[in-house]
């Protein structure tokens, strides 16, 4: 995975932050979604890789409860965690126990979604 996230890394445009971060969405059913950062000179126009990720999925016919686990990589050398509005999309189609798993070229991490948002606004918040 961490082959495949590096080279999708080229991918990212990211020339105003010089961030490029990359993401893989496995579903249930072992199909592989790739995500890249894609900005904007209007910032609040950018969408980062999870979303972008997860919004080709979804287009495809995927839904809540689908995913088995996401893969993020980003080309520095500390692990970078979602943005809160992403992991505010994820929550709304991945189950707690999804697998986060995190990436550097030389480092991993893994996390469960529901250990990366302990207090989440879903359905039932409204």
């Amino acid at each position: 995975m961490r082959e495949k996230l590096e080279k999708l890394l080229n991918n990212s445009y990211s020339p105003y932050s010089n961030y490029p971060v990359s993401c893989i969405i496995v579903t249930n059913d072992n199909k592989e979604y790739n995500g890249v950062n894609i900005e904007n000179a209007s910032y609040g126009v950018t969408i980062c890789a999870e979303r972008s990720a997860i919004s080709r999925a979804i287009s495809d016919g995927y839904k809540k409860g689908d995913f088995k686990e996401i893969h993020i990589m980003n080309k520095t050398d500390k692990i970078g965690f979602p943005c809160f509005i992403c992991r505010q999309v994820l929550i709304e189609f991945m189950d707690d126990d999804t697998k986060v798993f995190l990436y550097t070229k030389d480092k991993m991490e893994v996390y469960s979604l529901g250990e990366l948002t302990p207090h989440k606004f879903d359905k039932d918040s409204l």
